[in-house]
């Protein structure tokens, strides 16, 4: 059943503000942190100069996961990134521990980069460790206050201090690579292989920042594009500056200071750049740290308000303030646990374990992959898929756990107790409150086991939220569509076949194969019946592509239909049918189609202007894109007034615009080249947005000529 609402969800939604640059600026800010400027001492202590090797290793072992997390967020862009997509795909126990677990190590990591960012501002001011934590704790507080304001202006800020780091680090690199005595990376496999694996184990959680975005990916403007290219970027920019850096900071750091040294990055300035250099990188530093702070919180915060959405944490913190659009009890709650660690623990000693946690959650979102796919779910439809299916997905499940377990003991044990705790906190508090079980209940229905239904639903409102792709041809079949005026039907039945009959006629299939597929479909509850629309849909081999019939039904109708449980009931009067057929090999297109269609219906005046629509030209314009077509008068006291007795082909249109229609005398006719216009006619033009806005300006200028040249 496609889901078509009679009111607006009861869920709050979050604004979707942040667009390509916002995703790029929060993941690579949430990168370029500790693993630049505090591990590459540690690092070359171990490895040696083959320490630049292991930045990179460390970032192919990412990769599996990193493709895996961004399938699942442009399939499923919601609030709580990992905690959402192992709860859909695994059931709400793992879906518990993942969002408890990884909240807790996003906020243990939040408190480390607070108190690394005290530390260097402290530098400037007083040394001692109060002082450090209560800077921590005011830029705790600012950065929450920050984010209170909404995710536009958090995401703006960190677009600035991204781009204040990216200018320190270019300059460090300008003035740092021609300086590099390659003589000092002479033996650089003398710490042997074993050292190299452990090394990139242990640099490896210096790019799991760049995932933090996918929390937020409810907030992003077109996650299908813009999340898997800032991602992209993100990994790429973090890649070049790790390796380049150190590359620098091996070629004109003397072994034993470099390997000693908890600021590598100031003291490699300072080499080639005196104390200017020094300061300024430790600016850098302080940026950095801001930068990560700030993507911590607004990522972090996410996790409440997801499981509360779903009751598996109380109620409060799933309110979304109106205004701005931000889940503000979610942030106090984040922000609240946060200053609790600066000030109680030692967040640099308990973050280092909380990277264990995270390798094992990289490892259950590469399963929880295999898991959607295999579920046979035609709504899970990600905008991006990870490659080499299965394979990748298989590599990243296996190839965090050897990582995991060369980190010692006492890691493996706090990842064990943060599952622990999640499996506590579920059986004690979420298990009454939720009935769903997860993707994986639909791999056990492909073995005759039972499905969870409203998962499908929830995909299925997902893809109604997205949109169409680029490449979906809504236009296109809207305009070729079947339309008919039908006064009075004698039942379902009689309307269904005239569908058939006409839908026939454009095929080359049977007019039975259209009254069959409807029919039955209707009957077991494929058929959603909402706001007096009907919409009917079925799938037909040997299609060259969909077909849809828009049917105005002028005495309104009822008639039995069922439901997913078998069970018919009389619907409400339907004043409208809109009959989809697709081929059977692109499911997903078809579902994506429906969802347009679907979105289209739920809008508050589209029936009025259904039922208002003086002829078929008139209908179609019902559902098309505002933005994706134009609707010209062709009449001498018009913009368009130049066009009355020219021929189509001698408009000059701009490049990518289609005349779809031409209404003229109360007829439609198909508009060809050598078609000439006559006073009163009525076009429908469509392409992309950017050429009918030049359509638009170009149809304002003509018709402001035209005023100057009367005045």
């Amino acid at each position: 059943m496609w889901p078509m609402s009679d009111s607006p969800s009861p869920q709050a939604k979050l604004k979707k503000e942040l667009r390509l640059f916002d995703v790029y600026a929060l993941a690579t800010g949430a990168t370029l942190s500790g693993g630049l400027f505090l591990l590459p001492g540690p690092a070359f202590a171990s490895a040696g100069p083959a320490m630049v090797l292991c930045y990179a290793l460390a970032a192919l072992a990412l990769v599996p996961a990193m493709l895996c997390i961004v399938e699942l967020s442009t399939a499923m862009p919601r609030a709580g990134g990992a905690y959402y997509f192992l709860e859909r795909s695994l059931g709400p126990l793992v879906g518990t521990v993942g969002g408890l677990g990884t909240w807790l190590a996003l906020v243990l990591k939040t408190a480390f980069a607070l108190v690394g960012l005290g530390a260097y501002v402290a530098l400037f001011v007083d040394h001692s460790e109060w002082a450090v934590k209560a800077i921590a704790v005011f830029f705790a507080v600012l950065f929450g206050a920050l984010n209170l304001a909404g995710s536009k202006k958090s995401g703006k800020l960190q677009r600035w201090l991204l781009v204040g780091l990216m200018v320190v680090l270019g300059a460090f690199l300008l003035r740092g690579l021609p300086e590099i005595d390659y003589a000092q990376f002479e033996g650089f496999f003398d710490k042997g292989g074993d050292a190299v694996l452990a090394t990139a184990g242990m640099v490896y959680i210096s790019y799991a920042g760049i995932t933090k975005m996918v929390s937020v990916s409810e907030e992003v403007a077109d996650p299908e594009r813009n999340l898997p290219l800032g991602v992209f970027l993100s990994l790429g920019t973090a890649v070049l500056v790790y390796v380049l850096c150190t590359m620098v900071l091996v070629g004109v750091l003397p072994a034993e200071e470099l390997a000693a040294t908890t600021t590598p990055m100031a003291d490699g300035a300072a080499v080639f750049a005196g104390t200017l250099g020094k300061v300024l990188v430790s600016v850098a530093a302080i940026l950095a740290f801001f930068s990560v702070a700030n993507a911590g919180i607004l990522a972090s915060s996410r996790y409440p308000l997801a499981m509360s959405r779903d009751g598996l944490a109380p109620e409060v913190f799933g309110k979304v303030a109106p205004a701005r659009g931000v889940p503000v009890p979610a942030i106090l709650l984040t922000v609240g646990v946060t200053i609790g660690l600066i000030i109680g623990l030692d967040p640099l000693k308990i973050a280092k374990l909380a990277s264990a946690f995270q390798l094992l959650m990289f490892a259950l979102l590469c399963g929880a992959v295999i898991v959607m796919r295999e579920s046979g779910l035609k709504s899970y439809d990600p905008g991006y898929k990870a490659p080499l299916y299965p394979w990748v997905p298989l590599i990243g499940l296996m190839a965090p756990f050897p990582l995991i377990f060369q980190m010692g003991w006492l890691p493996t044990v706090f990842s064990g107790a943060l599952v622990l705790a999640g499996v506590g906190w579920y059986t004690w508090y979420g298990r009454k409150r939720v009935e769903r079980h997860g993707a994986i209940y639909h791999v056990f229905a492909r073995l005759g086991e039972a499905h969870d239904r409203g998962l499908d639903a929830e995909l299925r409102g997902i893809l109604k939220e997205k949109g169409l792709r680029e490449d979906d041809p809504f236009e296109a079949i809207v305009m070729d569509a079947v339309v008919l005026d039908v006064a009075e039907a004698k039942d379902f039945d009689h309307l269904v076949s005239l569908v058939g009959g006409a839908l026939a006629g454009r095929s080359g299939h049977s007019p039975d194969a259209f009254v069959t597929g409807f029919t039955e479909g209707t009957l077991k509850g494929a058929t959603p019946v909402a706001k007096g629309v009907a919409l009917p849909h079925m799938h037909l081999e040997d299609l060259d592509g969909p077909l849809l019939a828009l049917v105005r039904v002028q005495k309104p109708l009822r008639f039995l239909a069922g439901d997913v449980f078998g069970k018919t009931a009389l619907t409400e009067e339907v004043h409208a049918a809109f009959f989809l057929v697709s081929p059977g090999h692109d499911p997903a297109q078809h579902l994506r189609l429906l969802a347009q269609l679907a979105s289209r219906i739920d809008q508050e005046d589209f029936l009025e202007h259904w039922k208002a629509a003086e002829n078929e030209f008139a209908l179609r314009e019902v559902f098309l894109r505002d933005d994706r077509y134009v609707s010209v008068q062709v009449t001498e006291s018009n913009r368009a007034a130049a066009w009355v007795g020219q021929e189509l082909r001698q408009l000059g249109l701009p490049e990518g615009c289609l005349v779809a229609a031409l209404r003229r005398g109360g007829r439609t006719l198909v508009p060809r080249g050598h078609t000439r216009l006559e006073e009163g006619d009525k076009l429908l033009i469509f392409g992309e947005p950017e050429v009918i806005a030049g359509l638009y300006a170009r149809l304002e200028g003509e018709l402001e000529s035209r005023a100057a040249g009367a005045s």
